[in-house]
């Protein structure tokens, strides 16, 4: 059954989540569609039937654009296949490069992140391909330093906590200056997909940023965001503001870049209830949506609020 723009539209947050069971508990009767990539040497065989390495048959032709047609709101003969976090330490190559390099060396060093990105379409022939990446990759561009920890995770060396550190971030003016390796990136990678796959670049919404800003790690509590919010919301609005204008910037970059799709992730949205959503979290999306749309009209964007369940009505 064709899925209709509707549906589409309904079930476009979900595809990711529901692709991971497609992609790793395939049944007999399951094709998982997708293209080999050129760099990837097979003997000979019929185009219309390769199998990967876990036995997953893959389809050549008309599908390679599945993912970017059903973001578009195009009718699909079936739910594009893809996971949200493509990339990771489930795969034993991947695991090889975790070990040897820093996460901020392996994201920011060109042929290591077409790799770790490369790796699951190789594995899977997934629909889509994203760039290995972090959502606070940007953060340092205006003015925020982080690193990876190994075992504890982003770590923000001095969090945002006064509206004078607010006052004192730089804008990202020149994105090829302060991320030169996102060109190299995505232009390698959308080389190495054209007519095999859709590529996808991904941001971090402005509130959840704006969270690991301010707790300076991840925190199950979030007490310094709810702090910020309740007591000094003039100092998070302005942060979020902040954001939203230099994060939009990055994200038209990653699609001037090769990026077809662009997802926005609000990894954080659980620590919101529907009001404070609402107040904090939605409109700085919405205006990321806006500015974005502005530059690059017909690029699909899909936003993700993790834990936002109870409050999808609001999510439009």
């Amino acid at each position: 059954e064709a899925f209709s723009r509707d549906k589409m539209l309904r079930t476009v947050c979900i595809l990711a989540i529901c692709a991971s069971a497609s992609a790793f508990a395939p049944s007999p009767n399951v094709v998982l569609k997708g293209s080999q990539p050129a760099s990837l040497k097979l003997p000979s065989a019929p185009r219309s039937a390769r199998s990967n390495a876990f036995g997953l048959r893959m389809h050549h032709g008309d599908d390679h654009d599945i993912l970017l047609r059903a973001a578009k709101g195009e009718e699909t003969n079936r739910a594009p296949v893809w996971l949200m976090r493509q990339a990771g330490r489930y795969m034993k190559d991947f695991r090889a490069f975790s070990n040897k390099y820093p996460f901020r060396k392996r994201s920011e060093t060109p042929e290591i992140a077409i790799e770790l990105s490369l790796q699951p379409f190789k594995a899977f022939g997934t629909d889509g391909v994203i760039m290995f990446s972090d959502i606070l990759t940007p953060l340092p561009s205006m003015g925020v330093d982080f690193d990876v920890v190994k075992g504890s995770g982003p770590v923000i060396f001095d969090p945002i906590r006064s509206m004078d550190q607010v006052k004192a971030l730089t804008p990202i003016d020149d994105p090829d200056a302060t991320t030169p390796f996102i060109r190299e990136i995505l232009g390698s990678l959308r080389k190495e997909t054209e007519g095999k796959a859709t590529l996808l670049g991904f941001i971090g919404s402005p509130f959840t940023l704006a969270a690991y800003a301010v707790e300076g790690k991840a925190n199950k509590n979030c007490f310094q965001t709810k702090k910020m919010m309740q007591n000094n919301p003039e100092i998070m609005h302005a942060f979020l503001e902040h954001i939203a204008q230099n994060i939009a910037t990055y994200a038209c970059h990653q699609i001037e870049c090769g990026a077809q799709v662009l997802q926005i992730f609000e990894s954080w949205a659980h620590h919101l209830g529907p009001d404070d959503f609402s107040i904090f979290a939605k409109p700085y999306a919405d205006r990321v949506i806006e500015l974005i749309k502005a530059k690059h009209p017909d690029t699909p964007l899909i936003y993700f609020a993790n834990g936002g369940s109870s409050y999808l009505e609001r999510q439009k």
